[in-house]
């Protein structure tokens, strides 16, 4: 009788009252009465529920709506940011049914009260029942209904395939030595089974929740007890979730299975790549897992097209040098280098360049290590050292080839660098990368691997630096006066900063409170000129080459970062943490 009244009383929790959307949005004036009447019509018609209709319609969007629910209730709005979320507190404060059932989900704990994120803020909510369960009070915000759901359906989901995943792992464990924890404790491990089910859902969710923060690496990084997850997000990282040590131990080798790495091998670095179906389109993870203290470390670089194979207006060249690159790309023949430090947005330019120049009378050659996304148009070939396939052999071949233009994923050593000035000699468009911090360096650097100067100056178009610096959220940037630290960071002086305004994000829902979404490139753009070509020829320093290079109009990469603080279009802090100071 007890257990039967419980049940009772629990179904007998009022189904959360649907506020009047239509009538709050026109009383608050976002909705005038003529849009009210095209929204009723379409009820009418569908059958569809105020909010369903008014966003459909485009009268308003979710976040409209959710901000005049709150200001109706006199509760405040937020924007529910994943990334700050902690998973313990949003599943431990309530069960999940219980969330679900009242529209709500934690978001924030102190040691006297729990703060709920609810879509309905005139619904009947549990104050009772959550202080009788967890001793703290509760507190209400507003947030949009999706947000609400896409969380409490996340969240809980991940927690509950990592609690399922560990009791499933532990209770089949079996004695082992952990070979690639270098502490070399003799512990208890789990016969990983890599397709448990539990551990399968927990890599999806991970994977959904990083394709939906636009993250481009998800780091899993092993630790003595737990697994710290992170994700980079406009090129910097946030802790996002921790999990079980053998959970994670299952999920690695889910990984490895995936991409084809060899499961057995835990000793050694590996790579591989797995290509996934998101919302309609391939997107590509590259993976490399490599040991570490505490067990192996994997790292997955998201490839999606829609951000590699950009427009080459889209890549953030300035008025001023967007001419000079569209001169390097219309030569016929010779070699043009890209520089800059891994993440800087080679890649992203060197295959953009290859789909503006693909066509079907040209035949496009890449090589690449490890192919970084496979692409229809081009004949990609991916380096395989154990089997004698590296950068020198695979040019030489695809010498015989008959390519038109061929892409060298990196010049590395002497001989990928003399095979490659060789294929520019006999009348190949040849694009490659090199690891250097500016444009003029790099042409020391192929004199360092052996290039002759003569061949450099007969071969070399040009040279381009990058690097990638966070843009202005395009939602909530606004002006304000350069400050003197700013004139400092610049070596402009100060009075010559104060007719202008410059912008900055102040951090909204669209951003993330951050200010920033999105990125952007700088870059340093050195052709081969006739004077460059002549100091080359008497194997002058890098710095000679810079100054000459100024003399005829180089621009560096910090006055590249420079201009674009001017546009509007990023800060002075994006430009020092970049560019240096």
């Amino acid at each position: 009788m007890p257990r039967s009244a419980a049940h009772r009383r629990v179904r007998a929790v009022p189904a959360p009252e649907a506020p009047d959307v239509l009538a709050i949005l026109v009383k608050q004036g976002v909705v005038n009465e003529e849009q009210a009447e095209r929204v009723r019509r379409a009820q009418k018609v569908n059958g569809y529920p105020a909010e369903q209709a008014l966003v459909q319609l485009g009268v308003v969007n979710e976040v409209q709506i959710a901000q005049a629910l709150a200001a109706e209730s006199g509760l405040p709005f937020v924007k529910i940011n994943p990334l700050d979320l902690d998973i313990d507190v949003v599943t431990k404060a309530v069960a999940g049914p219980f969330a679900r059932r009242h529209g709500m989900v934690a978001i924030d704990k102190t040691d006297a009260a729990l703060t709920f994120a609810v879509y309905n803020p005139f619904a009947p909510f549990p104050y009772e029942d959550i202080k009788r369960v967890t001793g703290l009070d509760a507190k209400r915000v507003v947030a949009t209904q999706s947000d609400v759901e896409s969380i409490n359906k996340g969240f809980y989901d991940l927690k509950s395939s990592l609690k399922h995943a560990e009791k499933q792992l532990t209770e089949s464990r079996i004695a082992t030595v952990d070979l690639t924890n270098q502490e070399f404790l003799s512990k208890a491990d789990a016969d990983l089974d890599p397709a448990a089910a539990p551990v399968v859902k927990a890599l999806d969710q991970i994977l959904a929740n990083a394709f939906e923060q636009r993250a481009s690496d998800i780091h899993f990084e092993p630790k003595r007890e737990l697994t710290l997850v992170r994700l980079r997000i406009d090129g910097v990282l946030h802790d996002v979730h921790v999990i079980p040590r053998i959970v994670y131990d299952a999920v690695v080798s889910r990984i490895k299975l995936l991409s084809g790495a060899n499961l057995a091998e835990k000793r050694r670095p590996q790579d591989g790549r797995i290509k996934r179906d998101q919302g309609g389109r391939e997107v590509e993870l590259r993976v490399s897992t490599m040991p570490t203290s505490f067990g192996e470390k994997a790292v997955l670089r998201i490839f999606d097209p829609e951000v590699l194979l950009k427009g080459l207006d889209q890549l953030g060249f300035s008025p001023h040098d967007l001419p000079k690159f569209y001169d390097f790309i219309g030569r016929p023949t010779g070699i043009i280098l890209v520089t800059g430090p891994t993440g800087s947005g080679k890649t992203t330019t060197l295959y953009s360049v290859l789909k503006h120049l693909s066509r079907p009378e040209v035949n496009i050659v890449t090589i690449e290590d490890p192919v970084e996304m496979v692409f229809e148009d081009f004949n990609q070939v991916q380096v395989r050292p154990q089997i004698d396939v590296t950068f020198p052999s695979a040019l030489r071949t695809v010498l015989r080839q008959d390519p038109d233009i061929i892409m060298v994923g990196e010049i590395r050593d002497a001989e990928t660098a003399d095979n490659a000035v060789q294929a520019a000699l006999t009348g190949h468009l040849v694009l490659s990368t090199l690891h250097t911090n500016d444009a003029s360096s790099s042409i020391t650097r192929l004199l360092d691997l052996g290039v002759p100067h003569f061949l450099i100056t007969s071969t070399l178009i040009g040279i381009i630096a990058q690097r990638l610096v966070r843009e202005n959220c395009p939602h909530c940037t606004e002006e304000y006066a350069p400050t003197d630290e700013e004139a400092l960071a610049m070596k402009i002086p100060f009075d010559k900063l104060k007719p202008y305004q410059f912008r900055r994000g102040r951090g909204c829902l669209h951003c993330r409170e951050t200010g920033y979404k999105g990125r952007t490139g700088v870059y340093e753009i050195l052709p081969m000129t006739e004077k460059i070509r002549r100091l080359v020829s008497h194997k002058a320093a890098s710095l000679e080459i810079y100054k000459a290079a100024r003399e005829e109009g180089l621009r560096t990469l910090k006055e590249a970062a420079i201009e674009k603080v001017f546009r509007g279009l990023t800060t002075t802090t994006e430009m020092v943490r970049v560019t240096g100071k």
